[in-house]
């Protein structure tokens, strides 16, 4: 009977969680058993969504106003081969911890949470709604190899199980081992991202939403950009699941 199964079932989450309790990954708090979000509802109701005011272009939030920021503003916006770059989050205190903990300490379980979380949160954005297809950023298989997974796959492949888009992961392959971004500035970034990527023609007329993590300069989705818009794409736009300040 289905109550019966829904008191088995629940018994069985509480046992677990006496044995390993689940904390959240941004305060640390122990959360409660039947919580599903991987953070406690207080710091889920300091999580802040980019805006209202941003680039509308690069995404990057603007303090006092304007339809661009000083990078994408009249014709220096049309350097960019990546026309758009919207996220859910922004990159902050109660975000940071988790998205850490995602990348580089082995929690790849959490894709699941944080990748449904991006299909809601695309719905508030109207401009990236016309695509054909999603391809996540692609690691260096070295990197891949030794992190185990790629975060942005992860995210992209529970991204599209909400959303019913089409996941090309095969259509941008990194073939050049870089630098780790954090440690380089705006420029430098750019010039590490160049090459990096390449494309199949499979691509050739196709409306490309490219899906990762964080996005800082957004050097990493214009490397991959460039690669898609030589290979054919139609147009390239953005979705990540943060984005710095």
């Amino acid at each position: 009977m289905p109550g019966i199964q829904n008191i088995a079932s629940n018994a069985w989450k509480i046992f677990l969680h006496i044995l390993f309790p689940r904390t959240c990954f941004s305060c640390g708090i122990d959360l409660p058993w039947n919580h599903t979000p991987p953070l406690c509802l207080d710091c889920l109701n300091k999580v802040q969504r980019p805006g209202p005011l941003i680039c509308q272009r690069c995404g990057t939030v603007l303090p006092s106003g304007g339809a661009h920021c000083a990078r994408c503003r009249g014709n220096k916006g049309k350097q960019f081969k990546c026309s758009s770059i919207r996220s859910a989050w922004l990159f902050g205190p109660q975000t940071q911890g988790l998205i850490h903990a995602f990348k580089y300490q082995g929690y790849s379980f959490l894709a699941e949470y944080l990748g449904a979380y991006m299909a809601k949160e695309f719905a508030r954005y109207p401009e990236l709604q016309t695509v054909d297809a999603v391809v996540p950023v692609p690691l260096h298989p070295k990197k891949q190899r030794a992190r185990g997974y790629n975060q942005s796959l992860l995210l992209a492949q529970h991204f599209c199980k909400q959303t019913g888009l089409a996941l090309r992961p095969d259509w941008v392959k990194r073939h050049k081992d870089t630098l780790p971004q954090a440690q380089l500035n705006r420029q430098e970034r750019l010039e590490n991202m160049s090459g990096a990527f390449v494309a199949l023609p499979l691509t050739k007329g196709k409306r490309v939403l490219l899906i990762d993590d964080v996005a800082t300069t957004g050097a990493t989705l214009e490397g991959c950009a460039v690669a898609l818009k030589q290979a054919g794409a139609k147009q390239v736009i953005a979705f990540t699941l943060a984005r710095e300040p």
